[in-house]
This record gives structure tokens, sequence and C-alpha cells, in this order.
């Protein structure tokens, strides 16, 4: 599938890391490097502008060396970008570790997954079908 993109990024585009990979990572399109102290955000711009097809959505995910070495993560994970904005696509980090972290330009701080979706049309009824799981919410299953 094709995808239009328009790349103002001192940067190449994202790409897909493996043959097998789902998700493409994508750079950070910054000139001087950003601190992340604990706790802290920042939305970090990556000069993309795309043009999803209707009925797919592109999601921002973390990418897990970041998260597991570092607990930088992606705020809003997955963040969803909708087949009809055009705006520059920026990614909000967040710091969820102890210690300062720094984004350089052109690290690698996420991964695109542009995924097929469906629109529902709610039907509203006064009960739902019987399941073995009923109402068993979080933890309902045991941890084994």
């Amino acid at each position: 599938m094709k995808v239009r993109v328009i790349n103002k990024s001192a940067f190449e585009l994202p790409k897909y890391e493996t043959p097998l990979s789902a998700g493409m990572d994508v750079r950070a399109n910054i000139t001087e490097s950003i601190t992340l102290g604990p706790l802290e955000r920042a939305m970090v711009p990556t000069g993309l502008f795309v043009e999803l097809p209707a009925g797919y959505e592109l999601q921002v995910r973390p990418r897990s060396g970041l998260a597991a070495k570092h607990g930088i993560t992606v705020l809003n994970s997955p963040g969803t970008v909708d087949a009809d904005y055009r705006g520059e696509l920026r990614t909000i980090l967040v710091n969820l570790s102890n210690e300062p972290f720094e984004i350089k330009p052109g690290e690698r701080i996420a991964q695109y997954v542009v995924a097929k979706h469906e629109r529902v049309e709610w039907e509203q009824v006064e009960e739902l079908s019987e399941t073995q799981r009923g109402e068993g919410g979080f933890g309902s299953t045991g941890k084994k």
C-alpha cells in the first residue's frame, strides 16, 4: 500500500528495521537535543505530513528499547493519526524514569504502525448476550 508523505525533516522517512517488523521507526526532527527530566513530557516534531487512505489510521507506539532501558514512552500510547489530519506529525514523549534523558537530533523516538479500522453504527439494546466471562473485569481470569 502506498501512503503519500511530505518529508520536511532533515532525516530519512520512517522505515521498517527488519523484514517482518510491523512498525516503522520515526526520527526526532530537532536541531538541538531535548533533555526530558523525570516525569517531564515533550511534543517532539518529526517534519512529516501524511495523507492516509480512508479506513486507515497511523498508530504511534513506543519503541521497546527506549521504554525498557530508559523509561521513555509515548504518553497517549498508542496515539492515533486520523486519515483526515494534514498537520505535522508530532510525538508526545514522557520520561517515566528517575534520570534525565537526552533526545538527540535524528534519534529514533517511536514506531508508526498503519492499521485498517472499521467504523461502527451503535445499535442500542436493553440487554446483551450471555457469555462465560459475564461481567468479570480486570484480573477476573486469574494469574495463571
